[in-house]
């Protein structure tokens, strides 16, 4: 087989046209200069990827070149210039070294000189990997994947041999960037928090359930905002929920209009302890399955349709007299819904007193349920985790890799300009306090 550095072509020329110095090659241009170079490696029998491909050649030469421009910005003449005769620092050379990067190993040359002073970027002295690697380790980590797996998965497709070790060095390098983003500042008012807690298994001395508890914050701007994610030394419970509430007091959010949650008991004394002026919501669609928990399947759609007028209602008078018309139906037959709906109407009234526009907007805790979806799926994977450090490492590697175009942020901000108006409105003088 032909090696891949036979198949070249001038930097300059393109399909045979020779261009002038300094002209960049135009969209078609470099179309035309990729098909001749896949077209010469075929011809000589050269693959695309994996060691001795056409694209670990072409990534060899880049490097090289890359190095050798710091070179001579450091030496301050080019290569084979005679400036370099006049005895000062010059080249010694090279020496070879193989750097990881996103297409398999590639062995390059890289250039000394006799000072030892060059102190190279491209690819830094002791590095073995280049950034993309590291990028690709943690993308693969966030979406579930053991280190085993990842060094499995690495050695299959690239032919590149990283071990565990590595790769938990790699994972293990986000922990400052970690700290830092639990403790950074925060907005001064959030109209909405969303909060809940996800149970993943821990071994402390023995294996067993921990909570970590996530809030999520919607600024005044419409920007979803992972507040931050607490580990527990148990179960959920309000006291710790008010020790988080408290940290995010500490960090700036002064105030909060409303406060989504679940109906953990004690959790609205907590966050009226926190906040004074926040309302406590629950979360309807909570309550609706919590609903459906208790009865056969067959009878759900039937009871979706009765409840729907009790969420919906115009105000608290009309929504008891659908949710009366709805016991009637159903309570003898299944009487702990009565049981949940009454235990829950206090948290659950204040939703009737809003718009629809804020109704909208808090009517579920979608967003942090899907949150705990994508951590569900990266955990499942892992059985339980050695400490809380390292659990804690891969929901932040979940939270890192959410929405990496921006584009869901983009569309949620676009649709919430009609709740911020509601929400202005309502909470009036909070959401734009005069004295910030």
């Amino acid at each position: 087989m032909t090696d891949a550095s036979e198949v070249t072509v001038e930097a300059d020329e393109v399909a045979g046209v020779v261009l002038p110095p300094g002209v960049d090659l135009a969209g078609d241009a470099r179309k035309q200069l990729a098909s001749r170079l896949v077209a010469d490696a075929e011809a000589n029998g050269v693959g695309l990827v994996g060691p001795g491909g056409l694209l670990a050649e072409l990534t060899k030469q880049v490097l090289e070149l890359g190095l050798e421009v710091e070179m001579a910005e450091h030496l301050g003449y080019d290569k084979h210039d005679s400036a370099g005769r006049d005895g000062g620092n010059s080249r010694n050379g090279t020496r070879t070294k193989t750097v990881i990067t996103e297409i398999g190993p590639v062995p390059i040359d890289v250039p000394r000189d006799r000072d030892g002073t060059f102190e190279p970027k491209t690819v830094r002295k002791r590095q073995r990997r280049l950034e993309g690697v590291d990028a690709m380790v943690l993308s693969l980590c966030a979406k579930g994947l053991t280190t085993g797996e990842i060094s499995a998965h690495l050695a299959e497709v690239y032919g590149t041999d990283v071990s565990r070790e590595t790769i938990s060095k790699i994972t293990d390098a986000v922990v400052g960037e970690m700290n830092e983003w639990l403790a950074r500042p925060l907005d001064r008012v959030y109209p909405v928090i969303f909060i809940d807690a996800i149970h993943i298994k821990v071994r402390d001395g023995q294996v067993a359930n921990r909570a970590f508890y996530c809030v999520i914050g919607v600024t005044v701007d419409g920007k979803r905002d992972i507040l931050g994610i607490w580990a527990s030394p148990g179960g959920e419970g309000a006291k710790f929920w008010l020790a988080v509430l408290t940290e995010l007091r500490n960090r700036g959010v002064a105030d909060v209009c409303i406060v989504c949650c679940d109906g953990l008991k004690g959790l609205p004394d907590a966050i009226t302890t926190t906040w004074p002026q926040a309302v406590v919501q629950t979360c309807v669609l909570h309550l609706i399955r919590n609903t459906f928990r208790f009865a056969a399947r067959q009878h759900w759609d039937a009871m979706a349709r009765q409840l729907r007028p009790v969420y919906t209602a115009v105000n608290e008078a009309q929504a008891r007299e659908r949710l009366d018309e709805f016991y009637a139906d159903w309570a003898e037959r299944y009487p702990a819904i009565r049981t949940l709906w009454d235990n829950a109407w206090g948290e659950f009234v204040p939703f009737l007193d809003y718009s629809v526009e804020i109704r909208r907007v808090i009517y579920s805790t979608n967003s942090i349920e899907s949150l705990h979806a994508r951590m569900r799926r990266a955990t499942r994977a892992r059985g339980h985790f050695p400490n809380e450090q390292a659990a804690l490492k891969c929901l932040y590697l979940v939270v890192r890799s959410l929405d990496p175009t921006g584009r869901g942020a983009e569309r949620w901000m676009n649709r919430w300009k009609p709740a911020l108006n509601a929400f202005a409105v309502t909470f009036e003088g909070r959401l734009f306090p005069t004295d910030q």
